[in-house]
C-alpha cells in the first residue's frame, strides 16, 4: 500500500457521514494525507490494519474517522455503559489529545458519549464519571484502563460494558511496548473480544511491535506510506519539510550556545529535549533567569498533576520554550513548533525521530538542532545509517557570552538550586551509561571535569563512576557549601532544625559521627516500605486462622519488643522474659 496519494475527501469509495465532513471543514483539513487516503478505506471495510508513517503525517484522523464511521454504521445502537471503541496511548499528553480531535467530531453526534481516563487524578473519579456519562469511546492509558478493568468491587464491570466493542486502536504501538506496558496491554486484551476491528499505527516498526501484531491482529493489512519524492530503496523516518542540524562542540560550551541560540530565536516556539527529569528541572530554572520575556515552562515524566495544564498552556501560546524529556517526544501535536532543540542525544536511535518530529509537521515546515561532544560526531553516520536521516553542521557561534559564572552565582545564593545542579549532573551520567548506542556514547570517554564545568558545579559529587578519580582541570569553590542558604526561608529553617539536631547527636556520641545511609532521590524507599506494609498486613490475615495460643504467644513476644526498642527494659531482662514466656506456652501445649 506504498502507492498512495493526497486526494479530496469526496474521493474516499464509502462516502463520509454529513457530520464528519462538516467537522473537517471547521478544522480546515480539505484533503487528505497519504496515510489517511491509504488507511481510512481498509478500516471502514472492516479489516485490521498495521500502519506505519512518518511521525506528523496525520494518523489521528485515519483512526478517528473510521471510529465514527464504523459506530454510526451500527445496526443497534449503542447504550450509555456500551464501549464502541479504545483508543489506547502510552502518554497522558497524547491521550488529551487525541480526545479534542475527537471532540470536534463527536460534537456533531451527541448520541455518542466519550471518556478520557488517564493518570494523575484519583480512580474513583473516573469510575464515577463512568457511571454518570458513560463512554461509546475511550481514549486511554494502559495503566488507568487495567486499572478500571478491576474496579467490579466499586460498582463498575468494565469487563461487561466492553463485550459491544467494535474498535480497538493502539496508538504509538512501539512506545506502548517501549514503556513497560506489555502486561498491561496482555491483560486488557484479555477482557476484550476476540470479534472486533483492530488497529495498530506507529512511526517506526520493531520486532516487538511484529509481535503484537501477530498476537492481536487477524490477517491485518500492512500500510507502509512514505512522502512524495522519496525512493522506494529509502526508508526515511524524518518528514522530508525538516531541516536537520547538528553541532558539535565540548560539555563546557553547550549551554553557551543553548542560551545564545534562544536569544537569537526569541519570537519562535522551540522544545528543548534532556535526558532526565533532574536535568529539566535545573536547566529549566537556569534558562528561566537566563533568558527574559521569553515564556518557559517545564514538564517531565515525575510530574504528577501539572502535567496536563502546562501542555495545554504551552499548545495555546504563540511562542516560547519548553524544557523537556522525552515524555513529550511522542506523537505530540504542538501547533507551529519551529525548533526541536536536542541538548542531550536521546537513548535511542527511533527516539531521536520521534523528537524531530514534534516540528515540520502536516506539511509544515520546521528544524531540528542537535548538540554533540568531539567524541560523539559518528552519531551522524550512525543516524543516516540507521534512520536514513540526512543532517547539515550548524558550526558553533563565536564570541558568545559566557553565562557559567552566573550559574554558579544561582548555586551559591540558592541551595535549591546548587542540589538541583549536583543531581542534574549525577542523572546525567546515570543515563549516559544506561545508552543504547553504547559503542559511541562511552561513559569511560567523557571528560568529566569539563562536563561538571557545563553543569556549573561547585564541587564534584560523590558517586560511584568517579571513584578513585582525579580532576585537574576541574577547580571546586573555596567556600564550605554546607554553609549555603535556600532561598526559601521555609526551608532553610527546616534545614537549620536538621543540623543543630544533628549537631546535639554528634556531641552525644562523643564527637562520633553517627553513620546515615544516603536517602534515595527516587520513591523507591515508598515503595519499598509501602510493599512491607502490605506484606505484614497479609500476614495477620493468614495468621488469623492460627490456634488462640499461638497468637498469645506472638502477642507477648511483640509486646516485650516494642518495650526494648522503648528502652523499658534491658537485653538482658528482655531475653530472660522472652525465654520465661515461651516455656509457659510450651508447658501449657504439652498438658492440653
Amino acid at each position: 500500500m506504498e502507492a498512495v496519494t493526497e486526494g479530496a475527501w469526496s474521493a474516499l469509495p464509502v462516502a463520509l457521514n454529513p457530520g464528519v465532513l462538516r467537522a473537517l471543514q471547521e478544522l480546515g483539513f480539505d484533503r487528505m494525507t497519504p496515510v489517511q487516503s491509504a488507511t481510512i478505506p481498509l478500516f471502514m471495510s472492516n479489516k485490521d490494519v498495521a500502519a506505519e508513517a512518518v511521525t506528523g503525517s496525520g494518523k489521528t484522523l485515519a483512526f478517528v474517522i473510521p471510529i465514527l464511521e464504523i459506530l454510526l454504521r451500527r445496526e443497534e445502537k449503542l447504550k450509555k455503559m456500551q464501549v464502541g471503541a479504545i483508543i489506547i496511548t502510552p502518554t497522558r499528553e497524547l491521550a488529551i489529545q487525541i480526545d479534542e480531535v475527537l471532540t470536534h467530531f463527536t460534537k456533531h453526534f451527541p448520541k455518542f458519549s466519550q471518556i478520557l481516563l488517564i493518570g494523575g487524578r484519583n480512580p474513583m473519579e473516573d469510575v464515577e464519571k463512568f457511571k454518570e456519562h458513560g463512554g461509546n469511546i475511550i481514549v486511554a492509558t494502559p495503566g488507568r484502563l487495567e486499572d478500571l478493568f478491576r474496579r467490579k468491587a466499586d460498582g463498575l464491570d468494565l469487563a461487561s460494558c466492553v463485550k459491544s466493542l467494535d474498535v480497538l486502536v493502539l496508538d504509538e504501538a512501539d512506545r506502548l511496548l517501549d514503556m513497560g506496558f506489555e502486561s498491561s496491554l496482555n491483560a486488557i486484551l484479555a477482557f476484550l473480544p476476540k470479534q472486533r476491528r483492530t488497529g495498530l499505527f506507529s512511526a517506526t516498526q520493531t520486532q516487538e511491535v511484529e509481535n503484537l501484531v501477530r498476537a492481536g491482529l487477524r490477517n491485518p493489512v500492512r500500510i507502509s506510506v512514505k512522502e512524495k519524492g522519496v525512493a522506494a530503496t529509502n526508508t526515511q523516518k524524518t518528514p522530508t519539510r525538516l531541516e536537520n542540524y547538528y553541532m558539535i562542540c565540548k560539555a563546557d560550551e553547550k549551554f553557551n550556545q543553548l542560551v545564545h541560540f534562544l536569544r537569537q530565536h526569541k519570537q519562535e516556539k522551540h522544545l528543548v529535549f534532556f535526558s532526565t527529569c533532574a536535568c529539566v528541572e535545573y536547566y529549566g530554572k537556569a534558562l528561566e533567569s537566563l533568558i527574559k520575556q521569553v515564556k518557559i515552562m517545564c514538564i517531565h515524566g515525575k510530574m504528577k498533576h501539572k502535567r496536563n495544564k502546562i501542555f495545554t498552556e504551552f499548545r495555546r501560546l504563540p511562542g516560547g520554550i519548553l524544557v523537556c524529556t522525552d515524555v513529550m517526544a511522542r506523537g505530540i501535536d504542538i501547533p507551529e513548533v519551529h525548533w526541536v532543540l536536542q541538548y542531550d542525544p536521546p537513548s535511542s536511535a527511533s527516539a531521536f525521530v520521534h523528537r524531530c518530529g514534534r516540528t515540520a509537521r502536516i506539511g509544515n515546515v520546521g528544524s531540528a538542532l542537535v548538540f554533540l561532544l568531539p567524541m560523539e560526531e559518528s552519531y551522524i553516520n550512525f543516524l543516516s545509517i540507521n534512520q536514513k536521516c540526512p543532517m547539515q553542521e550548524m558550526k558553533p557561534q563565536r564570541n558568545v557570552l559566557d553565562l557559567l559564572p552566573k550559574l554558579k552565582s544561582m548555586a551559591l545564593a540558592d541551595r535549591a538550586v546548587f542540589e538541583k545542579g549536583m543531581k542534574a549532573f549525577v542523572s546525567y551520567i546515570q543515563a549516559y551509561a544506561k545508552h543504547e548506542c553504547n559503542l559511541i556514547f562511552r561513559i569511560k570517554d567523557l571528560d568529566f571535569a569539563s562536563l561538571a564545568k557545563g553543569f556549573a558545579l561547585l564541587k564534584m559529587p560523590k558517586m560511584p563512576e568517579l571513584r578513585g578519580k582525579c580532576f585537574p582541570d576541574f577547580t571546586p569553590v573555596t567556600v564550605n557549601t554546607d554553609s549555603i542558604p535556600f532561598k526559601d526561608k521555609n526551608r532553610e529553617k527546616q534545614r537549620q532544625k536538621q543540623l543543630e539536631q544533628q549537631r546535639k547527636e554528634r556531641q552525644e556520641s562523643g564527637g562520633k559521627k553517627k553513620f546515615i545511609k544516603n536517602k534515595s532521590w527516587s520513591k523507591q524507599k515508598a515503595k519499598r516500605e509501602k510493599k512491607k506494609k502490605i506484606t505484614a498486613k497479609r500476614k495477620r490475615e493468614e495468621g488469623s486462622d492460627m490456634e488462640d495460643e499461638d497468637m498469645e504467644e506472638l502477642l507477648n513476644d511483640t509486646r516485650l519488643l516494642k518495650r526494648l526498642k522503648k528502652g523499658k527494659i534491658s537485653e538482658e531482662e528482655f531475653e530472660k522474659r522472652l525465654t520465661s514466656s515461651q516455656s509457659k506456652f510450651k508447658e501449657e501445649a504439652a498438658v492440653d
